[in-house]
Parts: structure tokens; sequence; C-alpha cells
């Protein structure tokens, strides 16, 4: 757990989420070279076994370094259920023995995403929580910069305001966009980070999807168990099949093997505001 003591009066908080994608990494090389005033940068993990694997090495072997080495405190926060003290993880959520749980937006029978609450619940309300533990209140909110860059400003006015926050964006407000989110990272020296997403997120692109089969088959075999266990647990139900893409389908033949061109998924493919995939 974090030992951060917290705020006094006289001092603002001020915090980043890092979501481990390009802007949020663009973001830790900015503050770094002292040009946006964050010193804090907080990343809320769904699980070590739910974050895309490639996404938790890009935090080990670059992000967290060289946040160390600028003098930038990165925060790794886990989701800690209240009553009981035990870290929870979204993909335990999703699988644990008599779980009715749907918290990721699978797609429904017509394509269209069903509700979530996996945002909120491992996202927003662990960064929260974490700020109020640092002295965040209602009447001194704490200032709380999201990585959307100037070509995703249709999602700045989506991401939910907790009471004892003040959203900003940074990027925006500076017209940077994703392309040069790109040019700033490798300017550091760093490596371009993966998409940051949970392995099993039904707002993947099909193409996406068609690289995991190819380059990770046992991870798409183990996505393709996930939604045969949600749809088991559907069938005890009485309800009808859910997918994790939108071509109503089991996922083993929405994304045939051997196939090089999957048409274009024109729905979102992303979470609230910058929270997941940037």
């Amino acid at each position: 757990m974090p030992t951060t003591q917290p705020m006094t009066s006289s001092e603002e908080l001020r915090s980043f989420s890092y979501g481990g994608g390009w802007q949020s990494t663009a973001a830790l090389v900015l503050a770094a070279r002292g040009e946006l005033d964050y010193r804090t940068f907080l990343m809320a993990n769904v699980g070590d076994d739910s974050e895309h694997p490639g996404t938790l090495r890009y935090l080990k072997h670059y992000a967290l370094p060289y946040a160390a080495e600028h003098g930038i405190e990165m925060i790794v926060l886990d989701r800690i259920m209240k009553r009981t003290g035990e870290r929870r993880t979204l993909y335990e959520d999703l699988t644990r023995p008599g779980s009715r749980s749907l918290k990721i937006p699978v797609r429904m029978s017509n394509g269209a995403p069903g509700t979530r609450s996996c945002t909120a619940s491992f996202k927003i309300k662990v960064i929260g929580d974490e700020l109020k533990r640092r002295g965040a209140t209602a009447e001194r909110p704490a200032t709380v910069g999201i990585g959307i860059s100037l070509d995703e400003i249709e999602r700045a006015n989506k991401r939910r305001c907790e009471p004892h926050e003040r959203i900003e964006y940074p990027l925006l407000e500076r017209g940077i966009r994703r392309i040069d989110c790109a040019r700033i990272i490798r300017s550091a020296g760093l490596p371009l980070p993966p998409k940051s997403a949970c392995w099993f997120c039904p707002f993947k692109r099909p193409e996406s999807w068609h690289d995991m089969r190819r380059t990770e088959p046992d991870l798409f075999a183990k996505a393709c168990q996930l939604e045969d266990l949600l749809n088991e647990r559907r069938d005890l139900l009485g309800k009808d099949h859910v997918y994790l893409t939108r071509f109503g389908q089991p996922l083993r033949k929405a994304i045939p093997e051997g196939v090089d061109t999957l048409p274009l998924d024109e729905f979102d493919t992303g979470c609230d505001s910058g929270w997941c995939m940037t």
C-alpha cells in the first residue's frame, strides 16, 4: 500500500491518471521536463491477470524506472475490497464461482455493447479512494490530469467527475495530438508503449483480436474460454449469449485463424475518457 502522507492545508494535491498508453506516457515525459505541473502519477491496475501483459512489461521496464529517474512519484494501485481487505482483479470478478458479474461491456446479440461498470469500479473509484486518502475533499478537491489528446476531444466530457476531484486535460489544452505523443515519447529515448487495455476488452478492434490470435495464441485461447464461461452462466440463467466482438458469434469463429484482413470496427474502442486507453 502507498505510504505517502496526506497533504497539509497549504498544499494542493495534483496527480495525473496514468493509463500506460501513448498519451499518459507523453504526459510523463513532459512532467519530467517540467513542462507539465504533475509530480505524482497514479495508475489503477485492474489486475496482473487482467491488464494486457505488454502494458505491464512496459510499466516495469520503462515507465517506473523513468519516473524514478526524474523524481516523479508513480504509484500503482490495486482494487481493495473494503469489507474483506482483499485485492480483487477484474478477471477474478468475472470468473469467481457463482459470480453473475458482467462488469465489462460485452456485446449483445445485435452487436451493441451492454452496460459496464469496469471503468468506474476498477479505475475511477480506485484513483478516487487514493486521492481521498491523501486528503482530497469536496471543499479542497484534488486536481486530476487526464491524458486526452486533441484528436480525441469528443471524449473529454464523458469522464464522470467525483466531488473531491477537479479534472483537467493538459494535452488537449496544449493542442497535442496522438502523433505528437509518439514524437514526445521517442524524444526521451523511450520506446512506444502498446495500446493499453484489458486483454479481453470487448471494445478491442477486430484487427487487434486477429493480431492476438496470430502473435499471442495462448492469450487468445484464454479470451475464448472466458467468453465460453460467461455464456455457460447465461445458459443457466436462461439469458441470451453475449460476445467479445460485435459480430454476434463466438470469438474463435468471429476471428478465424489465418485471415489477414478483417472489417474495420467503427464502434467506440476505448474506456471512459482516457482512464483505460491512454
